[in-house]
């Protein structure tokens, strides 16, 4: 097994004991990512409904980059689980994610959590399957 490990300066780097993503054949599992901005690492938007948008909508850009990073894209993903720590928002992470996915959208979860890392509203993890090459 050849393990590969993604990085981008594209997307906010580890704050912690983790790579942003790592790559065995064409699958790619990418780590959570929370709304950080990537060059200033610091946290995009608050607990309001905007900054809430705010917060979904770093996140997926986050996820994109390391996507692209790894040779894909958001179409890649196969694999896609949500945390909020708030489930009242979870029609507007549905509203969101429509923006960057299409159909057939991958498989997913969603799970309410007591809270996310830096005090986040919202985290998003996925796994990406790439084509043969």
């Amino acid at each position: 097994m050849h393990k590969r490990i993604i990085s981008t300066a594209s997307a906010p780097k580890a704050i912690g004991t983790y790579s942003q993503a790592v790559m065995v054949g064409n699958t790619v599992w990418l780590s959570g990512q929370i709304p950080l901005d990537p060059g200033t690492m610091e946290m995009v938007g608050d607990s309001s409904v905007a900054g809430m948008e705010q917060q979904i909508h770093q996140v997926f850009k986050n996820l994109s980059a390391v996507a692209q990073a790894a040779g894909g894209s958001l179409a890649d993903v196969v694999k896609l689980n949500l945390f909020l720590t708030d489930l009242a928002h979870f029609a507007k992470v549905n509203e969101i994610m429509a923006l960057y996915f299409s159909e057939p959208y991958p498989a997913r979860a969603a799970v309410g959590v007591a809270s996310l890392p830096r005090s986040a509203g919202f985290e998003a993890e996925a796994v990406m399957v790439l084509p043969a090459r």
